[in-house]
């Protein structure tokens, strides 16, 4: 199997190419762009009811999910989010797993496992959801964000971002959510909770964040006139 991600950073796409028949991928619901016609898709709760039915309850992805395999060399499958924003791939060594914010997951072939991942009070409170999606196995991993995608290598010092721009981080990290400068910073700075990530590993944050959009945008949303007959 062959990709190439396609039109980065702003309206990013997946291009897959199989090498052989039987060659698959397991895509978020929706995900499909484009296939050539000879390539079969299959739709199910991935993982069986319960399995589909925790990630879709507690990791943000969809209940059911589409399985495309190919029946001949060289076919191709596109896949892209549904927000204009950008992705990443990740090739899964089988040993380090990579954490997913909630909605992050698009798409992996079947030999990349995904299950839920409890993350306390701490991930109610970062903005990552209270669940994060843990993917192992070994394959291309795709996930993608609203806004771009920055790659950040942590080490022994640590590092520190917003809570509603982390995408994705190796399971090497851990993190604490923390005021940024007390209860000043916390209700004046606009800045909020901070995710502080200790450890070695890799992180991956967005550019943009979509709870920001919705409050630049919210003062000009249009307001319904109140009916007082």
């Amino acid at each position: 199997m062959q990709h190439q991600i396609l039109e980065k950073p702003d309206f990013s796409m997946v291009q897959v190419q199989f090498d052989a028949p039987g060659e698959q991928m397991i895509c978020e619901s929706q995900a499909m762009v484009a296939r050539d016609s000879a390539i079969q898709m299959k739709t199910s709760m991935q993982g069986g009811m319960m399995s589909a039915l925790k990630r879709a309850a507690l990791g943000g992805e969809s209940l059911f999910q589409n399985t495309f395999t190919a029946t001949a060399p060289g076919q191709r499958l596109y896949i892209a989010p549904a927000p204009e924003g950008d992705l990443e791939c990740v090739n899964m060594d089988g040993y380090t797993p990579i954490m997913l914010s909630s909605g992050a997951y698009l798409g992996a072939p079947p030999s990349v496992t995904l299950d839920t991942k409890w993350g306390g009070a701490k991930g109610f409170f970062s903005g990552a959801g209270m669940f994060l999606l843990k993917a192992t196995g070994t394959g291309p991993l795709f996930f993608s964000t609203y806004g771009g995608i920055h790659a950040i290598d942590v080490g022994p010092g640590g590092y520190i971002c917003d809570t509603s721009t982390i995408v994705a981080f190796t399971g090497g990290l851990n993190y604490n959510v923390t005021r940024l400068g007390g209860l000043g910073g916390l209700f004046f700075s606009g800045e909020g909770l901070v995710c502080n990530f200790q450890g070695q590993g890799r992180l991956w944050i967005s550019t943009r964040s979509a709870r920001s959009l919705v409050g630049f945008i919210h003062p000009y949303r249009r307001v319904q006139p109140r009916n007082n007959g």
